[in-house]
């Protein structure tokens, strides 16, 4: 039997892993998958083990054909609705997110260290609730209760939302407005061009974004202080 693995970066291993499977090399003997558990603790930091130890460890999914196993719109569609009626954001808004963050992909892992359909860092997998990043419920639902509690906090100002997800919210509070970052700018360019595209072509979708104080904003990707992300 394997011995408890210590704390790790878990995104490593995920390299590591697909580095090996993809190396080439040949194998004779049969392969064992063994079952793999992680916990995220209040800090953020990623526990793996083969033998769990504590009932807050929660089994990851990490067989060698599902690694990248790509999501289409359609499979997640109930999810998001869900979400979107939970959290009041538009359906489009969430899906633009996603396909932003990780091309609908739930095993992705950025170099940062997110993870997921909506590339959530495990600090806020944390304060989210989220108790497996790679499950797509699990992250579309830590992704938009985040998404909406930016949205209350920026005053329904999508494209400030936007960048406090991308760059964090205490960068956007710094600067009170877009940060001059390019990293950041052009990833809200992104994702409103792809809600945009996502309303027009489901413009018979329902559902809208509603800032904390203030009633429904219509069309919220067409509202911001700075010409650069229209």
């Amino acid at each position: 039997m394997l011995k408890p693995k210590k704390p790790i970066d878990f995104s490593r291993l995920l390299s590591i892993t697909l580095l090996v499977l993809g190396g080439g090399f040949a194998v004779t003997a049969p392969i064992v998958h063994a079952e793999i558990y992680q916990y995220i603790d209040a800090k953020g930091t990623i526990s793996l083990t083969n033998v769990p130890s504590d009932v807050r460890y929660r089994r990851v999914d990490i067989h060698p054909n599902r690694l990248h196993p790509m999501i289409s719109e359609r499979e997640l569609e109930p999810v998001i609705s869900r979400f979107s009626r939970q959290h009041q954001l538009h359906p489009a808004l969430i899906r633009a997110v996603i396909k932003a963050e990780s091309d609908f992909d739930p095993m992705a892992v950025s170099r940062a260290g997110a993870v997921g359909l909506m590339q959530l860092m495990p600090q806020t997998a944390v304060r989210m609730d989220v108790q497996d990043l790679y499950d797509p419920e699990d992250n579309i639902g830590g992704g938009t209760k985040y998404l909406r509690q930016l949205l209350d906090r920026f005053r329904g100002n999508l494209p400030l939302a936007l960048a406090a997800y991308n760059a964090g919210e205490h960068v956007v509070d710094r600067y009170r407005a877009l940060p001059p970052i390019d990293e950041t700018r052009q990833y809200v360019r992104k994702v409103l061009r792809y809600y945009r595209t996502f309303l027009m072509r489901d413009p018979a979708s329902t559902g809208h974004v509603i800032a904390s104080s203030e009633p429904a904003v219509q069309s919220p990707a067409l509202v911001s202080s700075d010409p650069s992300v229209q």
